[in-house]
């Protein structure tokens, strides 16, 4: 069976993204597969790293004290969606939009391990060889696998942008949580444990997590 089809018939239901916690969902996202299929390009990766966002309670958040604008409007939707926004004008940033209508919970995907499509990676991203530089950071996750802001609100139902469950397990010691990066703005908040990573993966972004 096509790689692509296998982790389309693994799609994770949309329960997953409809729990109540979003940091269980960051968490249960490690060891997922983010895949793309785009022009008949497909790519995906295992993802390696994710950042909780808790809404309108949540200074980091992009829907704090309830916020909503064009482009945060997705985030209020019904979880399984994507919220991908541009990022100081060059880096789209892949999101899963969680909880129910009117919650703005959402997961930053920060890393992923490539699996599928790794040479379509490469040309997407321009470079000549494989090294962890190729899908480590949220921006280079989403060139890799082709995901632009153009795709938010994608239903992750569908069968162009989805995450899937390929069996692969993880020992609870392999996971850690940090500090989120790059949100010394957000106060206290910056302080909270929302940022989730597999210990020691070379495509994990920020601090060493050996």
């Amino acid at each position: 069976m096509k790689a692509i089809t296998l982790l389309r018939s693994n799609k994770l239901p949309i329960s997953f993204y409809r729990q109540k916690n979003v940091c269980t969902i960051a968490k249960a996202l490690i060891g997922k597969v983010l895949a793309t299929s785009f022009q008949g390009i497909d790519t995906a990766g295992r993802i390696v790293e994710t950042e909780a966002y808790n809404g309108i309670i949540d200074r980091a958040s992009h829907s704090w004290n309830g916020r909503r604008t064009s482009r945060t409007e997705i985030m209020y939707a019904a979880g399984g969606v994507s919220y991908v926004y541009l990022c100081y004008g060059i880096h789209h940033l892949f999101n899963v939009v969680t909880n129910e209508t009117d919650v703005p919970h959402a997961v930053l995907v920060r890393g992923v391990k490539p699996l599928l499509g790794i040479d379509d990676m490469l040309l997407r991203t321009g470079k000549l060889t494989l090294d962890n530089s190729l899908t480590r950071g949220p921006g280079n996750v989403s060139k890799a696998l082709g995901i632009h802001s153009k795709h938010t609100g994608m239903d992750l139902q569908g069968d162009e942008l989805f995450i899937a469950d390929d069996g692969f397990k993880i020992k609870p010691s392999q996971l850690i949580a940090t500090p989120r990066i790059g949100i010394d703005y957000a106060g206290e908040d910056a302080l909270l444990l929302y940022r989730f990573a597999l210990k020691g993966n070379p495509y994990v972004s920020g601090k060493n997590t050996n």
